[in-house]
């Protein structure tokens, strides 16, 4: 049986009244600054991830050219090897079989010119990939420092709602600063 009468707790007005006029104050501002901070946390972690990724494919482009500039420079060995084998069997061959000897010389070294210039620019390519995946993990790292200062934002957003300390809730706002600075220097590839 009740009496009708009903006692509230401490907390009871308080839940109440933030059911009914919305979350308001230092709660419902930090509820708000934290969603926000997740959201840009979670774009910088998507961003850094996707860099690092175009870094790993410059850094595999860069291997393979590098590969394909070895075998460039392999077989132009083989053919100065060629050319060096006619040279000295130029010299020890009877007079009549000199001139196949001497074609052959100067097929070899017309062959090894547009070899060498092949292997050179692959050499050239891959420098360029190399220096692209250093500049892409260059910006990988600030994308990742970015994502940190903003996680250390969440959690002092945390703490601040739990110890109910304004100065926390500014310094909340400051750490987010600095990470959204960060991921904008990321943005601008600084």
């Amino acid at each position: 049986m009740t009496s009708g009468f009903h006692v509230h707790g401490p907390h009871d007005h308080e839940v109440e009244h933030a059911v009914e006029h919305g979350a308001r104050g230092m709660t419902g501002q930090l509820a708000v600054i934290t969603a926000l901070l997740a959201t840009i946390g979670a774009i910088f972690s998507y961003l850094g991830g996707a860099t690092q990724a175009d870094a790993g494919l410059a850094k595999n482009n860069a291997a393979i050219r590098t590969t394909e500039a070895s075998d460039q420079w392999n077989f132009y060995q083989a053919k100065n090897a060629r050319q060096s084998i006619a040279e000295v069997a130029l010299d020890i061959v009877p007079a009549e079989r000199r001139d196949a000897y001497a074609k052959n010389i100067e097929k070899y070294k017309a062959d090894k010119e547009p070899i060498m210039a092949k292997a050179k620019e692959l050499e050239e390519e891959a420098k360029k990939f190399e220096e692209e995946s250093e500049h892409l993990m260059h910006q990988h790292h600030r994308w990742a420092e970015a994502t940190t200062v903003i996680q250390v934002s969440i959690a002092l957003a945390a703490i601040a709602l739990l110890t109910r300390r304004r100065w926390l809730e500014w310094g909340t706002l400051g750490v987010a600063g600095v990470g959204i600075a960060i991921g904008i220097a990321a943005f601008l590839k600084v």
